[in-house]
């Protein structure tokens, strides 16, 4: 990308967020295949492919970060981008299961609630207080999920409250991962540094835990591994990797509206390879989403700087 000391254009930030949130728009998607095909769902499983996900672009992003690494490291900045990756690590582990007990037009619609949290704590913990325009377009972007959620749940008719509660505490802890990323480099980290920082404490936070669930990392079917390999390298390593970048420059209220596109690409895709019909309410909350993500975008044209630092 470039150097911390050069600010980007505002067609490079554009561009850069469109190729972030084209790719974690596949992550669900690719999450129910290797679900199929491993024929099993569940809170281990889950995990594992949590796991899989972040070590693959732990492993990918080190040897950039090794050659990148020459200045000396802030502890304040160290232990912001540790944060962020226990957060990370928690994001994974709720998001991913919850789609093991609710449907992807739930789950994602949930976990892109980001808007909302992340103006409640750089509110109170960063003292950034959102723009009028920006309240209105959260608002838009919120009912716009909203009805793509209350859509999806009246077409299943099933009780999916752990799934959809899972989701909501994932979209929770992605907003203090994002939070936490954005003070880390603001601190001095260059974006490789605390990528490969966070990637790396989430992996070693989820190591353990598939095991403790009775869940193998191995003897499972291949096509189970490629899932999890298109998972890290696609929707982690360009699509996290990619947002990383954008908070240093942008608030992260912005980065996470331009998110809530997210339940409209993961939409299309499912429709795509599963043949997955949106109802029409779905669209109707697809275009109010689309309108809230413009009207933020105009209350948030000049990057702010935290109060904190």
């Amino acid at each position: 990308m470039m150097e911390r000391s050069s600010r980007p254009t505002r067609w490079q930030l554009v561009s850069v967020l469109t190729v972030g949130v084209l790719a974690v728009s596949t992550a669900a998607v690719l999450i129910r295949l290797a679900l199929q095909a491993g024929n099993t769902r569940g809170v281990g499983f889950s995990l594992m492919l949590a796991e899989f996900r972040v070590a693959i672009a732990s492993l990918c992003l080190l040897p950039v970060w090794r050659a990148r690494a020459t200045a000396p490291l802030e502890s304040k900045a160290i232990a912001c981008s540790i944060g962020a990756g226990i957060f990370l690590a928690l994001h994974f582990a709720t998001w991913i299961t919850s789609l093991s007990y609710t449907s992807v037009a739930a789950s994602v619609t949930l976990v892109t609630t980001n808007p909302i949290w992340v103006a409640i704590f750089t509110w109170f913990g960063w003292g950034e207080r959102p723009t009028r325009t920006t309240a209105v377009g959260i608002a838009l972007g919120l009912v716009g999920g909203g009805t793509i959620g209350a859509a999806d749940w009246l077409a299943t008719g099933t009780s999916t409250w752990l799934g959809n509660g899972l989701a909501l505490t994932g979209a929770i802890a992605a907003s203090l991962y994002l939070l936490l990323g954005r003070s880390a480099q603001r601190r001095g980290l260059a974006w490789q540094t605390h990528a490969a920082i966070a990637y790396v404490t989430a992996t070693l936070v989820l190591l353990p835990l598939p095991p403790l669930w009775g869940v193998s990392y191995v003897n499972w079917s291949p096509s189970v591994y490629g899932w999890a390999l298109l998972l890290a390298l696609g929707p982690q390593l360009l699509g996290h990797t990619s947002l990383n970048w954008s908070v240093r420059w942008i608030s992260p209220t912005l980065v996470t509206l331009v998110l809530l596109l997210e339940p409209l690409g993961a939409g299309l895709l499912a429709f795509w390879i599963f043949g997955e019909v949106p109802e029409p309410h779905i669209w109707l909350g697809a275009g109010i989403v689309l309108s809230g993500v413009a009207i933020a975008a105009v209350g948030e044209q000049t990057p702010r700087t935290s109060a904190s630092g």
